[in-house]
């Protein structure tokens, strides 16, 4: 069974949810997303227990990645996991991208539930504050994420550049059909006119004739 939850378009921002789902099932995220855009996931799931009456963590437990290319349909990302990880992808092509999740349970009879957070983050990987701030000064680090901010609306930028050259190649496309439309018709009325003439001359000089 697979469910999509919902669509979501972020650009250098970063999104934290849980939700559950059954041991069969896999659930799907899409994401629009630019070129080149880097994105990165964290993930951890616990399992129903009913002895504790509670989630809890399942070293046996396993998750399954997958991130598809809507669009090309390439697989960027597909492995399966323990229950708590990373994944990380760039996106090839702008468009829509499907990031699925589900469990290493394949029996359809199991009743087993999994409650999974997952947090995505979309753009360049966030820097390592802690690390950071024991080698350079506070001026730096703000530097360096403005440089960040930076790179991240050139992208975008250049991503909606993209669409709307679509837009205007479809734009221009339709205006120049519509015009050899309109020639057409324009040759084709004169054409009728013209025949129409000469059948009314004829007619006329058989009338005449007699």
């Amino acid at each position: 069974m697979r469910v999509v939850l919902f669509s979501l378009f972020l650009a250098a921002t970063a999104r934290a949810l849980h939700f559950y789902l059954d041991a069969n099932q896999k659930r799907c995220f899409i994401e629009e997303l630019p070129t080149d855009t880097v994105v990165e996931g964290t993930y951890r799931a616990l399992e129903w227990s009913e002895g504790a009456q509670g989630y809890k963590p399942n070293p046996e437990l396993g998750i399954i990645v997958e991130v598809v290319e809507s669009e090309s349909e390439d697989v960027l990302v597909k492995t399966t996991g323990p229950p708590e990880g990373k994944f990380t992808f760039t996106s090839h092509d702008a468009g829509d991208h499907s990031i699925c999740l589900s469990t290493n349970y394949t029996s359809w009879f199991s009743h087993t539930h999994i409650r999974l957070y997952l947090d995505i983050v979309v753009g360049t990987t966030k820097p390592d504050v802690e690390h950071d701030r024991t080698h350079v000064s506070g001026l730096a680090a703000k530097v360096r994420d403005l440089n960040v901010k930076l790179e991240e609306i050139r992208r975008e930028q250049q991503y909606q550049r993209e669409r709307e050259a679509d837009y205007r190649d479809l734009s221009e496309a339709t205006n120049a059909r519509a015009v050899w439309y309109s020639i057409a018709q324009i040759i084709l009325l004169i054409a009728t006119c013209a025949w129409q003439l000469r059948h009314l001359k004829r007619f006329f000089e058989d009338r005449k004739s007699r």
